[in-house]
Formats: C-alpha cells, sequence, structure tokens
C-alpha cells in the first residue's frame, strides 16, 4: 500500500495533478478498475486523499511540520531550538473550509511590490466578497487578472502591485473570483 501512495504522490508532484484511473493502473500494475477503486478508498480512509462525488482525487493535507521557533531576519541573534509543537499548512493557510479554496500559477509580474512573482502559487479563496485593499483574482470585462481590490467616488478599480503598471478600470464589468488567502514558492 505504501508503495503505490508514494508512486501517486510522486506523479503528482511532477505532474502538479493527480493521476487518472487508468494512469493508477498502469503505473501500479493493476488489472482492473477495480483495483484503483479500492486502493483509493483506503488512500481515502487514511486521509492522504479526498475523492468528490464523480471519484475525482486531489491531495487531502500538505501535512504538518515541526514548529521550532522564531528567526531574526534583521541583525543576527544566538539561535535556540525552541520545539513549540507542529502545525498543519492546510489549516494555516486554508482553514476549515478547503473545498471553498483553490491553486493558481501566477504568470507576470504587475505584483511583484506585494511579493507575488511569476511562478509562485496563490490559494485563493473562493467569494465574491473581497474588502478594499484585498489582492484578489478579478475578472474585468472578461480578462482575468490578480490585482488590488480599490474604490474611488467613480467605483472600484484594480490597484497592481509594480509601478511600471497602470491601474485597470472596468470599462463594463468587474467581477470577483476569490481573495488571495496566501503564497507558495519554492525554492
Amino acid at each position: 500500500m505504501e508503495q503505490y501512495k508514494e508512486k501517486i504522490l510522486d506523479f503528482y508532484e511532477r505532474n502538479k495533478r493527480m493521476p487518472g484511473y487508468k494512469e493508477i493502473m498502469q503505473f501500479c500494475g493493476f488489472k482492473s478498475k477495480n483495483s484503483v477503486y479500492k486502493l483509493l478508498n483506503k488512500l481515502k480512509d487514511e486521509g492522504v486523499i479526498e475523492k468528490d462525488a464523480q471519484g475525482k482525487i486531489t491531495p487531502l493535507s500538505l501535512g504538518e511540520l515541526k514548529v521550532l521557533g522564531t528567526v531574526q531576519a534583521g541583525f543576527p541573534t544566538a539561535a535556540e531550538e525552541d520545539f513549540s509543537g507542529t502545525m498543519s499548512l492546510d489549516e494555516y493557510i486554508v482553514g476549515k473550509n478547503k473545498k471553498s479554496h483553490y491553486v493558481l500559477t501566477v504568470s507576470g509580474d504587475s505584483m511583484i511590490d506585494a511579493s507575488i512573482t511569476e511562478g509562485d502559487l496563490v490559494i485563493v479563496e473562493k467569494t465574491e466578497n473581497a474588502k478594499i485593499g484585498d489582492i484578489v483574482v478579478a475578472c474585468v470585462d472578461g480578462d482575468w487578472t490578480l490585482k488590488y481590490l480599490k474604490k474611488e467616488k467613480s467605483g472600484y478599480f484594480l490597484e497592481p502591485a509594480n509601478k511600471n503598471f497602470q491601474n485597470i478600470y472596468p470599462e463594463s464589468q468587474l467581477t470577483i473570483g476569490g481573495v488571495v488567502k496566501g503564497v507558495i514558492r519554492k525554492y
């Protein structure tokens, strides 16, 4: 069971998507989709994956990591390891309602002064309710973008976090698709 779990998670890591039933059959050496179905149900019971009503699978958790204390980003200080327990990145960033969140890969550099750069992953809460100043995923006159939500007397607009870009004022429509809750960057 453990080797199958590793194969599925390795596939996810390499391809940035979960494998389909036929792919799992192939790399696990199964002869039937029923074997895949049983494996996925066991992985679901273990809390490794989640399955929706259509059988689509998603990884369930980023796992828990040790919290060892703080580190000074200014002047160096003596470091002491202070084991403070563990934390779940899912709980920290997403909270309890995982189904209302999704991940997007960032393209472009209009948000670099908000520390969001090309290739970063943003974790977005799907909602139409955003506050002024939130970083939002928004559809402006038919095109999607990632910007700060701002408001003037004339109405809402989107503001980039890069002085080389102009504010975006909708000609006819501005729809909020979600609010950014976190950024993931891999070095």
